[in-house]
């Protein structure tokens, strides 16, 4: 005998859940009701932060799609109606009602946050013991990163634990697919990367297709892949412990065009930024300066994107397509993934034709002017023969039509046993689930999992 509901029913709710949703619910209805104790004071506050809100969202557009005089009144718009958002319920003799409702809405949110997140455990990838690699080869760029090979002493480290390392030294070109593949040939039973996440998705594939785990050193410099796998990126050598005491996860990899990528592909707007030549040294000034025509029209060819052949995108002025959705709550897509084994590709694409649409965008992913979907499949046309492409941050060139697919669980990653940022999925919270969690009554449940033994017959 169970305590839990019969097959394919909902779980049982524990007492923790019943009481921690009820709070929230409660804190709620407290946070409205010192918001509304004013009267119609009350409403005329409400109403100016609303506005006040809407206007710095307008204003932080206009910075963004303008230059010059325009663009440092459209700050100054900003600015502005912050100000007057914070200050207007200090000139009303308000500020204990909004500092009692703002507590009492911060205590109904984590509340609920942590009632829903009991009830369904977290998301993380399965992972594998296997027996340590007996020749492991290391590819190394000491440039990569601000020069982490060294500062961390990365070489010397893996070479003490068995690893053959080739560094990336010299000042000619040096063909580092060839190196894998030459590696693989020599014997090699684990490929790994210590460099950007471009190099790592150019190995990656490598041994994806030799059937070889493969080993990520989060020495580059931003290392959204090694975030994803839950790696430590202020501490690029404790990748080294997979060596001796790892796991492997298995992974998909995104493709475009017979190319891999571990992280994302971009079109428009952020391809057309990556390709300029002043990117690399100044990044927020360049983009602030090209982006005015880029979200006008004015520049790039256009771009029509087939999802799945199901759903057609006319003339965005970005796509972005990403090995794996990433998680809501990043207006440019580019948070965090949970999960690299879904065996889909994220999609957002980028569509502004009116102010209203630009003012949405700025707050947030869930707005008339983004897109956000999975696919298995994404075709990028354009009237030009080819388009700019930022392939994991490398700028490149590629012909039309362009194909993106995804190759589920194509790739053995080894990382370390424990690993301190390892993804948790946070969906959103459920305001059905917290429903029915504050109103169910009886008994606390026993703990999900557990039975109930049954009573011994007397």
């Amino acid at each position: 005998m169970s305590t839990g509901a019969a097959a394919g029913g909902p779980p049982a709710v524990t007492g923790a859940e019943r009481w921690l949703a009820r709070l929230s619910f409660v804190a709620a209805a407290g946070a409205i009701v010192a918001l509304l104790a004013g009267g119609r004071d009350s409403l005329a506050g409400l109403a100016v932060t609303v506005f006040g809100l809407s206007l710095s969202l307008a204003g932080m557009w206009w910075f963004l799609s303008n230059r010059g005089l325009l663009r440092w009144l459209g700050a100054a718009v900003a600015v502005t109606a912050l100000v007057a958002v914070v200050t207007f319920p200090i000139s009303q003799g308000r500020v204990l009602e909004i500092v009692i409702a703002a507590l009492l809405a911060v205590v109904a949110g984590t509340a609920a946050r942590a009632a829903t997140d009991r009830a369904r455990p977290a998301d993380t990838m399965p992972e594998t013991s296997t027996p340590p690699p007996s020749r492991p080869h290391l590819i190394m760029n000491p440039r990569s990163g601000g020069g982490k090979v060294e500062r961390f002493e990365l070489d010397t480290r893996a070479r003490a634990l068995g690893a053959e390392v080739a560094l990336l030294a010299g000042p000619e070109h040096v063909d580092v697919a060839e190196l894998a593949r030459a590696a693989a040939r020599n014997g090699a039973d684990l490929l790994g990367v210590a460099g950007g996440d471009g190099t790592q998705a150019l190995v990656a594939g490598i041994a994806a297709a030799r059937g070889l785990p493969f080993l990520v050193i989060s020495a580059g410099t931003r290392n959204h892949f090694a975030m994803d796998l839950g790696l430590d990126r202020e501490h690029p050598e404790t990748g080294l412990d997979a060596l001796n005491d790892g796991v492997e996860l298995r992974i998909d990899l995104g493709n475009i065009g017979g190319r891999t990528f571990v992280n994302n592909v971009s079109f428009g707007a952020y391809a057309d930024i990556v390709q300029s030549p002043a990117y690399r040294d100044d990044k927020r000034g360049t983009t602030l300066e090209m982006l005015p025509d880029i979200l006008a029209g004015h520049r790039g060819p256009r771009l029509v994107v087939r999802v799945d052949d199901e759903v057609t995108i006319e003339a965005p002025q970005a796509l972005l397509v990403s090995n794996n959705p990433y998680g809501t709550g990043d207006p440019a897509g580019l948070g965090r993934r949970t999960r690299l084994d879904t065996g889909l590709l994220g999609v957002v694409a980028v569509t502004v034709d009116s102010a209203t649409r630009a003012a949405g965008l700025l707050s947030g992913r869930h707005s008339r002017g983004m897109s956000s979907m999975v696919a298995r499949e994404v075709v990028v046309d354009s009237d030009a023969a080819e388009v700019p492409v930022g392939i994991d941050g490398e700028a490149v060139m590629l012909p039309t039509p362009v194909r993106c697919t995804i190759e589920p669980q194509a790739l053995r990653v080894r990382v370390p046993r424990n690993r301190p940022g390892v993804p948790r999925r946070r969906p959103p919270v459920d305001l059905a689930l917290l429903r029915r969690q504050a109103l169910t009554l009886g008994h606390p449940a026993t703990p999900r999992g557990q039975g109930v033994r049954p009573r011994e017959p007397r």
